[in-house]
């Protein structure tokens, strides 16, 4: 068993590693200051830079292993390296949800004119997407309960119902929209339902608001949307109709990783602005490094990365060898697990910082706010966890006794 990174990710990880230092990092304030300034779903300039530099340093769709040449295993330590700055190094690099998991959908699913017309311009960096899935009348975290139809009428297809939680449609540049509903009710429950491509300027297709997490409103959005007999061409459906929830489940296999893996990154990033405030802090007398309490936050965050950080990497190498359908339960698994110790350790940071941990001079409490969405989005833990316990009744045991 070998614990090394191969030279590839080797290679990547540490030209990631440059970037963000030399550029990420530097590039926040000025971010922060332009959305200040022309609003919080402005698109602040400095990321075409970053981009373009990205692009010259050979960090561009590195997520996707048939245009980059990496493995998840190998591709999961630079999304690790882009939690560190969550919000900024996933887009410089082209690797941000949910456009990575779309880009992987019309890869896998689309027709020649599919690819042509947007993942060649989404692999470019020239526009954004979203991905329509979850309902608010409905549990969606169940897929079948989706009430949204898709509905033939000649060469066309009738869209109606309501989505909400809809990342990146705040972005001027978010032009498609990938949208799952139901094609066949009368179906049995895992052909029901169907993926169709929705143009953002479809007649039909309205915004209803842009959502808060925690009171953080994200760049991008978080929205609700109404589609309201919205009609695109039979051209526009994904695979064929009942292959939704098919399309669904393949998407979310690799996607996993990336936010498991960017959970870690922004648990570390949590973990040395800990150790940093309690070597630099004093209270009664010395240093808060040298008190017991804040020694014993800072060796279990440490316990509690390394360990996900290795599931990660099973899951991921499952993935690799055999396929998503055979890291089912790892892959359920990491979901519950990185956003679960990323909350823990960023909390023990705040708890070190004190007042300053939840004001906006450090990125802690934006930090943990991401962290503890990430344990809702894409289904939430409980689905997760009942996931993995119908696995482990199944699974046969060596002995029991």
């Amino acid at each position: 068993m070998d614990f090394s990174l191969s030279p590839a990710a080797e290679d990547a990880s540490g030209r990631m590693w440059d970037f963000i230092r030399e550029e990420v990092f530097p590039a926040e304030p000025e971010w922060a200051a332009y959305l200040r300034e022309h609003g919080e779903h402005a698109s602040p300039p400095v990321m075409e830079r970053l981009k373009e530099s990205a692009r010259s340093r050979g960090l561009w769709n590195l997520f996707l292993p048939a245009v980059s040449g990496l493995t998840n295993l190998e591709y999961a330590p630079v999304a690790e390296i882009s939690g560190w700055s969550p919000v900024i190094a996933p887009e410089a690099i082209n690797c941000q949800a949910p456009d990575t998991g779309n880009m992987e959908i019309l890869h896998m699913f689309g027709t020649e004119e599919q690819k042509k017309r947007w993942l060649e311009p989404l692999l470019e960096g020239r526009i954004r997407s979203a991905f329509a899935m979850t309902e608010p009348d409905v549990a969606s975290s169940d897929a079948t309960n989706i009430q949204t139809s898709i509905v033939r009428d000649g060469d066309e297809y009738v869209i109606n119902g309501r989505k909400w939680w809809i990342t990146g449609v705040a972005d001027e540049r978010c032009e498609i929209y990938i949208v799952m509903g139901q094609s066949a009710p009368e179906a049995e429950p895992y052909r029901r339902q169907s993926m169709i491509l929705v143009p953002r300027d479809t007649p039909g297709v309205r915004i209803v608001r842009h959502l808060p997490v925690f009171g953080y409103q994200d760049q991008h959005g978080h929205s609700e949307l109404v589609f309201d007999q919205a009609r695109v061409p039979a051209s526009s459906l994904l695979a064929g109709e009942g292959e939704g929830f098919a399309i669904a489940q393949a998407r979310l296999g690799p996607g996993r990783i990336h936010h498991a893996m960017r959970a870690i990154g922004m648990a570390e990033r949590a973990l040395a602005l800990m150790v940093e405030r309690a070597k630099s802090r004093t209270a009664f007398g010395t240093t808060l490094a040298d008190q017991g309490v804040v020694r014993e936050l800072i060796a279990q965050s440490r316990i509690d990365i390394d360990q996900v950080r290795l599931y990660v990497y099973k899951a991921a190498w499952l993935i690799d060898r055999a396929g998503a359908k055979a890291a089912q339960s790892e892959i359920a698994g990491i979901k519950v697990a990185a956003p679960a110790v990323a909350t823990r350790v960023i909390d023990r940071a705040i708890e070190v910082f004190g007042g300053a941990g939840v004001s906006d001079d450090t990125p802690l409490a934006h930090f943990y706010a991401w962290a503890r969405v990430l344990r809702i989005v894409d289904g939430p833990d409980a689905v997760h966890r009942r996931s993995i316990a119908r696995q482990e009744l199944r699974r046969e045991r060596p002995f029991v006794g």
